[in-house]
């Protein structure tokens, strides 16, 4: 039971100044700019647009400001700002073969067309603090820094020139818009991948880990991955064909898996799919195992029991706007729900107290 509260607004008014206090910090500490966070923070700011399900840096960059670094609270600006904006169409499919890549890696084919381009990325890192960036030191540009603009293939194609590969279908049936729609299960592959895109990057990891440890049959390789810059175009009626709008920056995974058949396929490959806004590589590459995983009854094989095979636990359980709305209710006033459980604690104990001291009288 929900019960309205009334009064305290003066105390709500002081939070909100006393927040507003915080978020600006100490006065002599010159202010963070949108622009700032937008060009420094960029890794934060892709996973604010991709859970957020809305591509704008600059706004992503100014709900981070405002709810002081706080990604999931930004990201529940964003989703909320986004219920405001007209809908004017819908775009063609992205082509991630005709992607501009700044990073391309595969783990299962070291020899591609067009080479392995490392890209900006953590992974030969260190892992130490570099206290020159304390300093304020400044960077010097990268050599040789350019995107690939050829158009390469996607690695599983190898595979599938020579039927190793389960084949995909592709459906020209346009998936319900959970931005727009509530999920409703059964969710076929293409709800499920919409659903995962905007999951809790925290939760996906974890369910992609779990099915790494045992809890599916998921041993992956990374068949590729990619971040790049893709086309974005809209059909004109008008024109009788489409045009390009805009850029966008994305993150592509292909997983290939181990399948040793069953009862309705052979053996061969399967893949794992991941596509996110920016580059949000982790995010991605934990989304194509945990598609792997949930593709379980299709391939015809056994469920396991394993969380991660779940749909319903995971879909229902990924979205962190919707679990921390009800995670954080529960700090909100219910203060009448809580009397009423307080009043029937006590005639709990008063009765069983009084049934002692009768058992004890006999």
């Amino acid at each position: 039971m929900y019960v309205a509260v009334k009064g305290g607004e003066r105390a709500i008014d002081n939070a909100h100044a006393w927040l507003a206090e915080e978020r600006r910090g100490d006065k002599k500490v010159p202010e963070l700019s949108v622009d700032q966070i937008r060009e420094q923070l960029s890794l934060a700011i892709n996973r604010v647009m991709a859970e957020g399900s809305l591509y704008d840096p600059d706004l992503a960059a100014l709900a981070i400001k405002q709810s002081r670094g706080d990604l999931i609270e930004a990201i529940f600006l964003i989703r909320a700002y986004r219920t405001t904006l007209p809908r004017f169409g819908y775009s063609e499919p992205i082509e991630t073969s005709k992607m501009a890549c700044d990073r391309r890696i595969s783990a299962t084919f070291k020899d591609l067309p067009g080479g392995q381009v490392l890209g900006p990325t953590f992974d030969y890192t260190h892992r130490l603090l570099d206290f020159k960036l304390a300093a304020d030191g400044e960077i010097p540009d990268a050599p040789n820094k350019q995107a690939n603009q050829e158009n390469v293939p996607h690695v599983a194609e190898f595979l599938n020139n020579e039927g190793l590969i389960q084949q995909e279908t592709r459906s020209d049936a346009t998936p319900p818009d959970l931005t727009r729609e509530p999920l409703e299960l059964p969710a076929d592959r293409a709800l499920r991948l919409q659903a995962l895109t905007r999951a809790d990057e925290g939760f996906t990891l974890g369910m992609a880990y779990s099915s790494q440890r045992g809890y599916a049959r998921n041993h992956a390789f990374v068949g590729e991955l990619r971040i790049g810059a893709v086309a974005v175009e809209i059909d004109v009626p008008e024109l009788g064909f489409a045009i390009e709008i805009g850029e966008i920056t994305v993150t592509e995974c292909e997983t290939v898996n181990q399948f040793q058949g069953s009862k309705t396929e052979p053996a061969q490959f399967t893949r794992g799919y991941g596509l996110v806004f920016g580059q949000t590589e982790r995010k991605a590459i934990s989304m194509a195992l945990v598609d792997r995983a949930l593709r379980w009854e299709e391939l015809g094989e056994d469920d396991l029991g394993a969380p991660v095979q779940d749909a319903e636990f995971v879909l229902y359980h990924s979205d962190n706007i919707q679990a921390t709305g009800f995670l954080e209710h529960i700090k909100l006033p219910h203060y009448v729900d809580f009397q009423a459980e307080l009043e029937l604690v006590r005639n709990l104990r008063k009765t069983a107290f009084e049934s002692q001291k009768m058992e004890a009288a006999e």
